[in-house]
């Protein structure tokens, strides 16, 4: 199977920055897409950002301008770069990725990370 951990969230004041990781690990032969979602209580996931293999990226337009999300291809890991935070992006944020799955066959899969919290005092 395949793992997919974040780290990097924290506490940080408005106007700050931060910078989260999520790397994946397991049985993959290739990772298509991967995104970063986050959540609030309450209230429904949403998409923050996404970028494909090629590193064609797209964002939510709240954090246009502000964040910036990359990719390492050679070691599974997805980066969200947080600048010029907002008390409002204070959420629990996900990993997600779509996996091809190395078994005994190839198979395409989704998956989802623990969430790491990120809080952005005013």
């Amino acid at each position: 199977q395949v793992q997919l951990v974040e780290s990097g969230g924290g506490l940080v004041q408005a106007g700050g920055s931060l910078r989260l990781s999520c790397t994946a690990s397991g049985s993959i032969f290739s990772i298509n897409r991967m995104s970063w979602y986050r959540q609030v209580p309450g209230k429904q996931r949403e998409l923050v950002a996404s970028i494909n293999s090629g590193g064609s990226a797209n964002y939510a337009d709240s954090v246009k301008g502000r964040f910036t999300v990359s990719r390492d291809n050679a070691n599974n890991t997805m980066y969200l770069q947080m600048n010029s935070l907002k008390p409002e992006d204070t959420a629990v944020y996900y990993c997600y990725a779509i996996v091809v799955v190395r078994q005994i066959s190839l198979s395409t899969r989704q998956y989802w990370g623990q969430g790491t919290q990120v809080t952005v005092s005013s």
